[in-house]
């Protein structure tokens, strides 16, 4: 039997890491935990039960991970401390101001139960978050750029679905071209946060629904909207799902730095990713780190890690000794 992994929720990223686990030999889908009707949920994996998500806790000696798969805006401050009390759990939260305080919160429940948690896990935070502390200890002397896109934001857009009025929408992050040219020439450039990315709304409202009133409540989103240059564009279901209904998205992380006794010399770091699919990329990073919270787990490591606590060794599948002679 491999690492038993069970998924609250069952959306865009949970079925990204569903089909990641079946690429990976070690693990196994056990259950999928939903708010809905467990009868209207019909998932691929053959074997694995879908539960209502009140029953989660009848689990709790069934399974080795469960990775929390809600939204940011709402679900993931409430549920990852909450279900750290019972199991080793992996999240994908994605607002970076309030890292810290989530960070926190799940830390103290996963001690208090002994469990091990993994925040802020997928691409970004995660694999970009890991390139900007690695590079930024190479090249101390210089700075950091982040660009994402062009492509959907999953909790942008979750944020949006959330504004009463709303019955769905997808949110674009789109780089700005000129400004990324500028970080490549070496010149450190200092960018505002609407220097550097704009923002593009398709939504979908409800019928009746005060779209003035929608299109205020995006562009005025702390911590999302409000720093940006934003379009909000009101459109039909099908036109959404025509248009709109792939998930891709990117995006590059450059570091620029200079060595030398003089600080003669210039370097560039850049670190790219471009994603057919965001939530099957994002759930392939959850799935490897699902992997590395069982084993620190199972040597007595509890309490919230992010990206930045785990030696890469966690999360192969290999033997050190393979990956000594395979990968180093």
């Amino acid at each position: 039997m491999g690492i038993r992994i069970a998924l609250m929720g069952y959306g865009n990223l949970a079925r990204g890491v569903e089909s990641a686990i079946k690429q990976n030999e070690d693990l196994e889908l056990v259950a999928v935990f939903t708010r809905r009707d467990p009868s209207s949920v019909k998932i691929r994996t053959t074997g694995a039960q879908v539960v209502d998500a009140s029953k989660v806790e009848e689990w709790k000696d069934k399974i080795d991970v469960l990775v929390v798969c809600g939204g940011s805006a709402t679900d993931l401050p409430v549920q990852t401390p909450k279900y750290a009390k019972m199991f080793n759990v992996v999240d994908s939260f994605d607002t970076h101001a309030k890292i810290p305080e989530h960070f926190a919160n799940v830390d103290k429940a996963a001690k208090e139960s002994g469990k091990t948690a993994i925040i802020s896990m997928g691409w970004d935070p995660g694999m970009f978050s890991l390139v900007r502390m690695v590079s930024d200890s190479i090249l101390p002397e210089g700075k950091h750029y982040t660009f994402w896109g062009k492509g959907i934001s999953q909790g942008h857009s979750d944020a949006i679905r959330r504004i009463p009025g709303v019955k769905d929408a997808r949110q674009y992050t789109i780089p700005i071209e000129s400004a990324i040219d500028e970080v490549r020439s070496g010149s450190n450039p200092v960018f505002t946060a609407r220097q550097m990315h704009k923002r593009e709304c398709f939504v979908v409202a409800e019928e009746g629904a005060d779209k003035q009133a929608i299109e205020n409540a995006i562009k005025t989103m702390p911590n999302y909207f409000s720093d940006y240059d934003t379009t909000v564009h009101f459109i039909s279901q099908e036109e959404l799902n025509r248009e709109h209904g792939k998930l891709p998205h990117g995006g590059f992380v450059l570091r620029t730095g200079v060595t030398g006794y003089d600080k003669e010399n210039k370097h560039v770091i850049e670190y790219k990713l471009k994603l057919d699919s965001n939530p099957e990329f994002t759930g392939s990073v959850i799935a490897a780190y699902s992997r590395a919270v069982y084993r620190l787990n199972q040597e007595g490591q509890t309490g919230c890690k992010t990206v930045f606590d785990i030696a890469p060794k966690y999360l192969s599948i290999k033997s050190e000794e393979e990956l000594r002679k395979t990968m180093l």
